[in-house]
């Protein structure tokens, strides 16, 4: 078999082709053919036994002209009576010709006389001379009397009109099959760290469309996480290296005497920084799916609000159940409901599951984020305030690992305005 889907779609559109007309042209066909030609070639001999009987039984004119005739309006056969000679030579015989098959068969069953017959040639007419008692009955029969020549003609538009068929195929196969090509150029491009092609698009059937939107979905995943990963690293060692940097200056300046509490503020701090870092490094992509309880999670965010004295309220509409990884999805929330807390004074939950899709609202009454920051603000490191102390920023990691982890499961999360006055998350999930 070949080995390119191109040659492998030829041979599934013109196998079954050849072999239905095949089927047509060596079964039904030649039986049809060989069915009409006999009995034609029936008919004719049927008439030249009569014309026989005739000229036999009945007295005819010297020249005989009635029989002529009759032969000639009634049996469009031109008919002449020779005086006795020998029968000619026989001549060649043709390499296929079931015409002279059977008109030797029927002359020899129903006339039963010495006979010679010319089928050969492209002349339209098929001479046939019989040997009587006393004269030689010569017969001139149209080739069409006795012969199916229409098989023919049928046979040759049903192998024409296949080809036409086939090469309009071929040309709207190749049509379809060049996206799928494409895409195969596009993937091993990406794999070689090449940039993919600036005309490559997803086109062609729905499948091959799906197919290439699925990899440019899948390249860009990969080139953020790259991105983020590389930005993660050089936010380690800029964080890292300051507080060392601060490290080396309290101990420089302490000198005997040594004040612990800013280095045990410090320790705390790069505590903190490194665990965001790891966090965010290690995600949750290993972790199985289950079934998380929507209820019981906002249940425990209701008792963190309670902790940091926020407002907070929530409502559910269809089931509860989800299918998500539980420690990844419980993360998410947990993020967006914590900036929610830091930042505004009352946080309101809204979460629809409908139709195998779960939309979860956080709307908080806060400053907000201005239009133009709301995509940068979910690069990691990305802190928009200006604090320089750690507590009063963050890492900068909480909305880059939530949006990671909502398009680990297929959705995303958007930023809108809060019709509370603050700023809304959206974060939409397939489940």
């Amino acid at each position: 078999m070949p080995k390119r889907l191109y040659a492998r779609s030829l041979i599934i559109i013109i196998a079954p082709m050849v072999l239905l007309q095949s089927v047509i042209a060596f079964v039904f066909m030649e039986r049809h053919w060989q069915m009409v030609t006999e009995r034609l070639s029936t008919a004719v001999v049927r008439d030249i036994s009569a014309i026989i009987d005739i000229l036999e039984t009945y007295p005819q004119e010297p020249d005989y002209a009635n029989i002529i005739r009759i032969s000639q309006q009634r049996l469009d056969l031109n008919v002449s009576v020779l005086p006795p000679a020998p029968l000619p030579p026989p001549g060649p015989k043709p390499f296929f010709s079931i015409l002279d098959y059977f008109l030797n068969e029927e002359i020899t069953r129903q006339i039963n006389r010495p006979f010679w017959i010319d089928t050969v040639g492209d002349s339209d007419l098929v001479e046939i001379r019989i040997q009587l008692e006393d004269k030689v009955l010569r017969v001139f029969a149209k080739r069409s009397q006795a012969y199916a020549s229409n098989t023919l003609i049928f046979l040759t538009w049903m192998i024409g009109t296949a080809l036409v068929l086939l090469t309009i195929a071929i040309a709207f196969l190749r049509n379809q099959i060049k996206p799928i090509q494409q895409l195969s150029e596009a993937a091993e491009s990406f794999g070689k760290g090449q940039p993919m092609p600036a005309d490559f698009y997803p086109h062609g059937a729905e499948e091959v469309r799906k197919a290439g939107i699925a990899f440019i979905q899948m390249r860009e995943r990969i080139e953020r996480q790259i991105e983020q990963r590389t930005a993660m690293l050089s936010g380690v060692s800029h964080d890292l290296r300051t507080i060392l940097t601060r490290f080396k200056l309290q101990l420089a300046i302490a000198g005997t005497k040594i004040d612990t509490v800013p280095l045990n503020q410090d320790i705390t701090d790069m505590q903190n920084m490194l665990e965001g870092y790891l966090a965010f490094a290690r995600g949750e992509g290993s972790e199985e799916q289950d079934v998380l309880d929507l209820q019981t999670l906002f249940r425990k965010l209701e008792e963190e609000a309670k902790l940091r004295d926020r407002g907070f309220s929530s409502e559910m509409h269809g089931s509860s159940q989800i299918q998500v990884r539980p420690n990844a999805f419980t993360r998410l929330v947990s993020n967006l409901v914590g900036n929610a807390f830091r930042y505004a004074q009352s946080v309101h939950l809204t979460a629809i599951h409908k139709d195998n899709w779960l939309t979860i609202t956080v709307d908080d009454d806060g400053a907000g984020i201005p239009e133009d920051k709301r995509e940068e603000v979910f690069k990691p490191f990305v802190r928009l305030d200006e604090a320089r102390n750690q507590d009063a920023g963050g890492t900068g990691l909480g909305l880059a690992i939530a949006r990671d982890i909502a398009r680990n499961h297929g959705g995303d999360i958007t930023l809108e305005s809060s019709p509370t006055g603050g700023l809304r998350a959206i974060i939409s999930i397939p489940a």
